[in-house]
């Protein structure tokens, strides 16, 4: 006897058996329960339905669509198109189910049926779109091969569920951003959601993730580009898209997005922020002087401004860009005390900001515990190690990570525990940053959120805070003002900040002149050599060649690779008065910068000190740094820039052996290149004026024999030198550091 007949009983307890068994998972059962009802009555064709589900739920898929077949078969058009209807009805239910109380596989199986069956069920395919990208069974590609954009583009037929739209549309951005079927997603399914929901608070964190963590900047400039269409006096939108444009995008278009956003902003802050964006555009591009020197100086009349009035509460994200706010000044001008007394008294407004807002914010998280600097109670002996903590957005494929690696490598584990706190999230597959995150003893990879940051730095009990990025970087500004450890050090990155929190600045005995002191705020520590020392760097294979250049084989080659920010126009006319004073010479530049108007700039330049403009080469960047050090072999002689020098640049020419001119000055950026020359050994091409700066030159593009002994002195150094002993150095900032544990315990004795 079966279990199935027609009574109405029978029907009711076989109702019931079937859901115990699908509730249950049972699935095999609740087919044999269907079997019997197909055989008891064959021309009820919602048995088929269910009993081809049931086979789907067991992964039986073949065996599932012959049987929704073999009922489909006597039926009319007509009654064809009714019964596949009662079908997808049927499916869609048990996808629901699986989906919110069972499976996800078993609904993405149900749902991937649904669609051969009915492929333009828009809604159906958003929902395996959802389910696959749960299950990590979404690629990208089928939003092509399903035709899902096709179908956002056409005039909407039927309910479009636009909650599902938008939860796709989230999911995209966040799992597959960076497929080149996600951005024609977005741009479809914006005409959908832009009057419904607040896109642009969806699309402009998305865009910020894509373009610094995940390094994908022309993703997120487009991105941005969707939202300014929405809303086309968005500031937040037109701040930071003209930010990505300025990263090589589009010089043109982050200057005049800069300029937009000035002309819209209302308040002081606001205003100075806008300007810094515009500084910052023009001198990224390089070679609109004329107009960084008015912009230069509205910004200063505009900080005088705002230190001149009672400090009020602002919001953070406006604390956060005045930070950096007095970044160019060094760029522009050689004038410490006038630089130094600006940032000084702009980061302490800064700070009395961030006093303000962290005690709002105790109000709501009580359980932090960095307070107005106070020092954590120690005992004042010396502990078996000290915890050494270091805070960076640069331990990356960054100049900074380039150098700090060796410090790293040669601390003394046994002295020192080392931690490193690595903020917004580096990006993934980064070598060096992967190399940091096996090398450090406890490193921590960290968003931007400045409050957690510090709070897990004082958790994790750090007796020395070094921060390593100064005001390059507004997050670690403001952890470093919320004072999250006793002691707080900035070393190698831009110059000391200022904020009144930290309490010393690695130096040496020529970076910072004698008199530095009177005006900045941080105790400046000096090392006994260099505030800085490495034990190499990896070189390539070269792929500059003189011929493939036109130039002579027995020509003078003259380099200077700097970014668009260093090309001061004082500088750059020397450098032209130095290849008109040397017969049969080039000049090779390179670096980061709008090549049209840094051709504009150099060509007009030539042409004013009658330098023939063919003697020029404007070169492309490289593929790696190992290639650009590996190319500067092609240079004779190096010309530095100022008011800001090179860093990482010098010592990758130095290691190479090839001779530098640097014109020294007063302020740490005019003075990187004079420190590494003096220990290296070699004092032939520093220049204390302009005059020199010429001579030397001159002076080196002629003489041969002296480029060849200095080439020599500097291979020889590589053997003696302080700045090639990492582990010397390291030693150095080690009895640096137990030096000022000693002073911070003897003051709380």
């Amino acid at each position: 006897m079966t279990f199935f007949s027609s009574e109405p009983r029978d029907k009711n307890l076989f109702r019931e058996q079937v859901e115990q068994y699908r509730r249950t998972g049972d699935y095999s059962k609740a087919a044999t329960l269907y079997e019997e009802a197909i055989e008891a009555e064959p021309d009820v064709k919602s048995h088929y339905w269910h009993l081809g589900l049931m086979l789907l739920l067991q992964r039986e898929e073949e065996e599932a669509t012959s049987t929704w077949l073999l009922g489909m078969l006597d039926g009319e058009a007509e009654q064809v198109d009714s019964w596949t209807a009662e079908l997808l009805d049927i499916l869609e239910q048990e996808a629901q189910y699986q989906e919110t109380e069972a499976d996800p596989l078993r609904a993405w199986l149900i749902r991937g049926h649904i669609r051969e069956i009915n492929p333009e069920d828009l809604n159906n395919l958003l929902s395996l779109i959802h389910l696959g990208i749960s299950i990590d069974n979404f690629g990208g590609e089928e939003l092509i091969d399903w035709g899902v954009i096709d179908l956002l583009q056409q005039p909407e037929e039927g309910l479009l569920d636009r909650d599902k739209l938008l939860q796709v549309f989230r999911e995209i951005l966040s799992h597959h951003p960076i497929q080149p079927s996600s951005l024609d997603f977005i741009e479809a399914a914006l005409p959908h959601l832009q009057e419904h929901y607040d896109v642009i608070g969806i699309l402009l964190p998305a865009s910020l993730e894509i373009g610094y963590s995940l390094r994908q900047i022309r993703i997120a400039t487009s991105i941005l580009e969707m939202a300014l269409q929405i809303d086309e006096h968005n500031l937040e939108v037109l701040r930071h898209l003209a930010a990505f444009y300025q990263y090589g995008i589009d010089y043109s278009k982050g200057i005049e997005l800069a300029k937009k956003c000035y002309s819209l902003v209302k308040t002081l802050p606001e205003k100075i922020f806008a300007n810094h964006l515009l500084m910052r555009g023009l001198m990224s591009a390089g070679g609109h002087w004329e107009t960084v020197c008015s912009t230069i100086e509205e910004q200063e009349r505009l900080l005088a401004s705002l230190i001149a009035q009672e400090p009020t509460p602002l919001p953070q994200a406006t604390v956060a860009r005045l930070l950096t706010s007095g970044y160019f000044f060094p760029y522009f001008r050689d004038q410490p005390r006038e630089n130094r007394e600006i940032m000084n008294q702009l980061l302490e407004r800064c700070q009395w900001h961030f006093q303000f807002l962290k005690q709002q914010f105790e109000q709501v998280k009580p359980y932090y515990h960095p307070s107005n600097g106070n020092p954590k109670p120690k005992s004042n002996v010396l502990p078996k190690r000290l915890n050494i903590g270091y805070i960076s957005h640069c331990l990356k494929v960054h100049s900074v990570g380039w150098l700090v690696r060796w410090l790293i490598q040669h601390h003394n584990r046994e002295r020192f525990k080392i931690h490193g706190y690595l903020v917004t999230n580096p990006e993934v597959g980064d070598p060096l940053n992967e190399w940091y995150i096996h090398e450090i003893e406890c490193p921590r990879k960290l968003g931007g959120n400045n409050w957690e940051i510090a709070e897990q730095i004082y958790q994790d009990d750090i007796d020395i805070l070094i921060d390593l990025d100064s005001i390059t970087m507004d997050v670690t500004c403001e952890v470093m003002a919320l004072k999250p450890a006793p002691i707080q050090v900035t070393w190698l990155g831009w110059d000391a900040s200022g904020i009144p929190m930290i309490d010393y600045f690695i130096a040496d005995p020529y970076v910072l002149p004698d008199s530095a002191q009177d005006y900045y705020r941080e105790k400046i520590w000096r090392l006994p050599d260099t505030y800085i020392a490495v034990d190499g760097f990896e070189v390539g294979v070269p792929t500059l060649r003189r011929d493939e250049l036109n130039i002579p084989h027995d020509a003078i080659v003259y380099f200077s690779g700097q970014k668009g920010y260093k090309r001061h126009p004082d500088t750059a006319r020397l450098q032209m008065k130095i290849i008109k004073q040397v017969p049969n010479s080039y000049f090779l530049i390179k670096g980061f910068a709008d090549n049209q108007s840094i051709q504009t700039f150099f060509i007009n330049l030539a042409e004013e000190e009658g330098v023939e403009c063919d003697r020029l080469r404007f070169l492309p960047p490289t593929p790696s740094e190992a290639v650009h050090r590996a190319n500067l072999g092609i240079a004779d002689v190096v010309l530095d820039t100022y008011p800001y020098n090179g860093a990482t640049t010098t010592l990758e020419t130095l290691w190479m052996g090839i001779p530098l001119v640097t014109r020294v000055g007063e302020q740490f950026a005019a003075r990187n290149s004079y420190t590494m020359m003096m220990n290296v050994g070699v004092t032939e091409g520093i220049a204390w004026t302009d005059e020199e700066y010429v001579e030397w030159g001159v002076r080196l593009g002629t003489d041969s024999s002296l480029r060849q002994d200095i080439s020599w002195r500097l291979g020889r150094s590589r053997q003696t030198a302080p700045l090639w002993n990492a582990q010397k150095f390291t030693r150095e900032m080690e009895n640096a550091y137990t030096q000022m544990w000693e002073t911070y315990v003897r003051g709380l004795s």
